[in-house]
């Protein structure tokens, strides 16, 4: 597993506060369940029917009957519920999910994403992704800043569908924490080694850029 993804996934988890309820979207956001910091207390809701979903099982202990939304291999908590699609759903358009952490293709100044469709190519769809964004009280999303050809996936204005508009209240990416506010995208922390200016030179999107500028650990 790379680093980066691994620096994306901690410093998600210290969003995170006692007694949320929490969901993580397919691939890169689930790592967050297994860098929680000592002490902290929250549930994890997984939109294919559980509350108390735990981390990744160790090698040769995975059960086939407990997976995570993506299919992935996982573990149960102890007190965790099982349940069918229809109260997963009800749960999470009722606005009981405290954070849900997401993957994207793109992400804007505005707090707008997109995540489920690339015309003309195939790629997972939307699944959950418009309920628990819409329902959601705060959008954090996980994800590598660039795009493998080296494009920003943090721009001015989403040129891909939208999955929700102005929903977005945190970008974490291995470069940066961006925050999403009203005149547009704080910087808020830094990688260790990259410059404010180094994370500009690889956004789109016009950041602001404070003072003082912390560290992300």
């Amino acid at each position: 597993m790379s680093d980066s993804r691994v620096r994306i996934a901690r410093r998600v988890a210290k969003f995170l506060q006692n007694g949320d309820l929490v969901n993580l979207g397919i691939g890169l956001p689930t790592l967050v369940a297994n860098y929680l910091p000592e002490g902290l207390e929250v549930e994890f809701q997984s939109e294919n029917g559980l509350i108390g979903l735990g981390g990744a099982p160790e090698a040769g202990q995975e059960d086939q009957d407990i997976t995570n939304a993506g299919a992935q291999p996982a573990t149960l908590a102890v007190g965790a519920s099982c349940f069918d699609s229809a109260m997963s759903f009800a749960v999470i358009r009722g606005g009981h999910v405290g954070v849900t952490v997401l993957g994207a293709l793109e992400v804007d100044q505005e707090g707008n994403l997109a995540n489920w469709i690339v015309p003309g190519k195939m790629v997972p769809g939307m699944g959950g992704a418009m309920d628990l964004v819409a329902g959601a009280k705060t959008v954090i999303v996980a994800m590598e800043h660039c795009t493998k050809a080296g494009a920003s996936k943090v721009l001015k204005h989403c040129t891909l569908p939208l999955t929700a508009s102005r929903r977005v209240k945190y970008i974490v990416t291995e470069l940066a924490v961006l925050k999403v506010t009203e005149h547009g995208l704080e910087l808020m922390e830094t990688a260790p080694g990259v410059t404010p200016g180094e994370v500009q030179e690889k956004t789109e999107a016009t950041l602001l850029i404070p003072d003082t500028v912390g560290c992300m650990e």
